[in-house]
């Protein structure tokens, strides 16, 4: 589900006065006020939450109990493997 930014559309009170966060379904309805004071609140336009790093990146261990091989470029043209099943390495001449 995604997190929805909210801004108060006056002086909000103390829950509110900086911005609020929901977490809501897509078909859920639009906040029109703020659940503390009744306030209007207007929905925020933010960035999306971007993935930077390798913690998106399946572990080893996953990919052998998902049917796949995963691997590791060890170097120029040659391949080891690092988790899965399949040939220890792999290498673009064939070999």
């Amino acid at each position: 589900m995604p997190i929805y930014e909210y801004a108060p559309l006056g002086p909000g009170c103390e829950h509110c006065a900086n911005g609020l966060e929901v977490l809501a379904k897509i078909s859920d309805p639009e906040l029109q006020a703020c659940p503390h004071c009744g306030g209007e609140v207007q929905m925020r336009i933010s960035a999306p939450n971007v993935v930077a790093g390798t913690a998106h990146i399946m572990k080893e261990s996953h990919y052998s109990e998902r049917g796949f091989t995963q691997y590791r470029k060890v170097e120029k043209g040659v391949y080891e493997k690092a988790g899965g099943k399949g040939p220890r390495y792999i290498s673009d001449d064939g070999k």
